[in-house]
């Protein structure tokens, strides 16, 4: 019998990468799923978003697992959209009984270079979209009295990264948006954590803004071997390149599980002990501070 017996669960941007784990992973556990992801580009990202044939795939893979599943094309920055999600996903299966706020989106630029329509759809998307996303879901879960939401931050939801302050804000704020609505909904007896992935390999993270960002190399010209290589110094775990999404995945599943039935309103980091490791200044020398070198300190 497996953790998520009986169980359905709600994930957003649930066709692809991320979003498929989830899916996998909870059919496997016994669940049935609802996915929800959009098929409209977004122009402020530059690599290709969701397709017709990610979500197909999806819906094999699940069924494969003998799980029932339920594709819904949506968007998260709509609320009709996720209210008709969670509609469809009641009408389907009954219930909801966790959602895995997983739908993000990636770009890369300075802070004085970021276009408003850049910050504008990632703060939509990551951060809005969250709540969005609870907000269809929640009144369902409060008139059962149950129900787990599990919010995907990021490790940029702990510590700043160079060039995406519009990701690290929105990233941040999930978990604002998550430790509130846990205190909101803990007397319905719904539990609300957070997911803070380190470098995962999805179809976010392997396109050639990614590669260059990576491997430190001029623009266009990082690779994805690159990408692999350095997941291995971003990681401190022997072994822990580049992480597989299954790893995310099967956080989701521990918190949405009645093993975490007692765990609400915590931030779980799932970084190959990225965060364990001391920093340090790149930019650092005496090319940098006269008043290094005139130290005489080297």
């Amino acid at each position: 019998m497996g953790l998520l017996e009986g169980k359905t669960v709600l994930i957003t941007g649930g066709s692809r990468g991320q979003g498929r784990a989830h899916a996998l992973v909870s059919a496997r556990e016994g669940a049935d799923v609802i996915v929800v992801d959009t098929l409209d580009q977004i122009d402020s990202v530059a690599y290709p978003l969701a397709t017709q044939a990610d979500f197909d795939t999806t819906v094999e893979q699940v069924e494969a697992l003998d799980r029932r599943i339920l594709p819904v094309v949506g968007d998260v920055r709509k609320q009709a959209d996720l209210d008709d999600a969670v509609a469809k996903g009641i009408a389907e299966f009954g219930k909801i009984d966790a959602l895995i706020a997983n739908a993000g989106i990636f770009s890369l630029a300075p802070s004085w270079e970021l276009t408003e329509e850049a910050w504008d759809d990632m703060i939509a998307v990551n951060l809005t979209g969250v709540w969005k996303s609870a907000k269809a879901v929640l009144p369902h879960m409060i008139e059962r009295g149950s129900g787990s939401i599990v919010m995907t931050s990021s490790i940029n939801g702990l510590e700043p990264g160079e060039n995406y302050v519009h990701y690290c804000a929105a990233k941040f704020g999930v978990v604002g948006v998550m430790k509130t609505i846990a205190l909101e909904v803990a007397k319905h007896g719904i539990r609300v954590n957070a997911v803070h992935p380190g470098a995962i390999l999805t179809p976010m993270t392997s396109w050639q803004g990614a590669w260059d960002m990576m491997s430190g190399k001029p623009e266009g010209e990082g690779t994805e071997a690159d990408l692999l290589a350095a997941g291995g110094s971003f990681h401190a775990l022997k072994g822990a390149g580049m992480l597989q999404p299954h790893v995310i995945a099967d956080a989701a599943l521990w918190l949405n599980s009645d093993l975490a039935a007692a765990v609400t309103g915590i931030s779980v980091p799932v970084d190959g002990g990225h965060l364990l490791q001391p920093g340090y200044n790149p930019a650092a020398g005496a090319d940098r501070d006269p008043r290094i070198a005139a130290s005489g300190v080297v």
